[in-house]
């Protein structure tokens, strides 16, 4: 999977910039607010239609700009394929070979993209809904069908929410409708935890081994947390342990107004072992546990896509020692193509120099650069 051309109008900083890429390695240097995270973040808005970064979407729109407009060309096996995201305040239009496309879930699976950036360290840090946001996004891109259940599964959610308060406030008895609502919860939730059980095994399969090659230090896992205890994530299981939560807490989520059990309350954690990486970590194993854990998300894409994603790379060098540098970049092999930002070619590894596309950024203007 290449990105052969990128084509940007009033997205961020850039009023009009056309570049194309390096089949493999594509690199940005500039200083800091000059644009170069912007093209990194344009490459995965193209493949998610959201934007990687934490908080608003508000500033997606260049100033004084009605839209902005986000178009490139992918190449998979040799074959062109048009991709376009056309962002103004009411809504974002996508479109494959000129064609929109109606639902997001019919788009985000014919690109790929895996990013990390200095922001990423959120995931280990911050609240649950970072982590599960992760397993949706990553997910998606891999499974067409995960959306569509996800999003199924959220409008049951708020609907049961809707319909537990009503009953409570107005003090109903008749709960054969909260029973349909239930049980069709449950279906969807049962093909989510699946597909995140089953996501979180495949990381497991990789990412000790990675991270042992980067850093020295053996057994990082990752553990996937419900607040419902499976064994199995057999669909017998799961069913059977969500209708026994449900019956016996019904009064708690009457009162409350909240489905108490399900997917939206699951979360991960990084491991060293048993200890939790949050706490006996340092930021900068943190830091490479989240690369490792990106790392690990190539081989899935390549096993169940059959071809490498786009790997977005953003600064992701300058707080990393040259002995973990290295050894991360051997993973960067020639059938993977890479974006990364810089502020000084000095935090790449030389070898990459004189393979790569170099492009310097300058107050949202790309200028090709040659020679180093």
């Amino acid at each position: 999977m290449i990105l052969t051309r990128l084509n940007l109008t009033n997205f961020r900083n850039y009023k009009k910039c056309s570049v194309k890429f390096d089949k493999h390695l594509n690199i940005f240097i500039g200083n800091n607010a000059q644009g170069k995270t912007n093209i990194l973040e344009s490459i995965y808005i193209l493949a998610i239609t959201k934007t990687h970064r934490y908080g608003t979407e508000n500033y997606l729109i260049r100033r004084d700009a009605e839209q902005a407009k986000i178009a490139g060309t992918l190449r998979i096996n040799k074959i062109p394929k048009d991709m376009e995201v056309v962002i103004n305040k009411q809504k974002k239009i996508v479109r494959v070979n000129k064609t929109e496309i109606r639902k997001i879930s019919d788009y985000i699976t014919n690109m790929n993209v895996i990013m990390f950036c200095p922001d990423d360290i959120a995931i280990i840090k911050d609240s649950p809904q970072v982590r599960r946001n992760l397993l949706n996004i990553e997910i998606s891109q891999l499974f067409r069908d995960y959306i569509i259940y996800y999003n199924e599964y959220n409008k049951l959610l708020k609907n049961r929410n809707e319909y537990l308060k009503m009953l409570y406030i107005n003090n109903l008895s008749d709960e054969r409708y909260l029973d349909v609502l239930t049980a069709k919860l449950i279906e969807k939730a049962v093909l989510i935890y699946q597909y995140r059980n089953d996501f979180i095994n495949k990381i497991n399969a990789n990412i000790s081994s990675i991270f042992y090659n980067i850093t020295g230090i053996d057994n990082l896992t990752v553990k996937y947390v419900t607040n419902v205890d499976f064994e199995n994530f057999s669909t017998e299981e799961i069913t059977a342990k969500l209708v026994d939560k449900f019956v016996k807490c019904r009064k708690k989520e009457l009162q409350n107004g909240s489905t108490m059990y399900g997917p939206h309350r699951d979360d991960f954690y990084f491991l060293f072992g048993n200890d939790d990486i949050r706490i006996f970590g340092s930021q900068g194993q943190q830091r490479i546990a989240l690369i490792a854990f990106k790392i690990a998300e190539i081989f899935i894409f390549k096993e169940i896509h059959d071809t490498n994603p786009i790997l977005l790379l953003d600064d992701v060098f300058s707080e990393i020692d040259n002995k973990k540098k290295n050894k991360i970049i051997k993973y960067l092999k020639d059938d993977i193509q890479v974006f990364i930002t810089t502020t000084d070619l000095k935090n790449i590894n030389r070898s990459l120099l004189k393979e790569a596309k170099i492009f310097e950024v300058h107050a949202g203007n790309l200028v090709e650069k040659v020679g180093i």
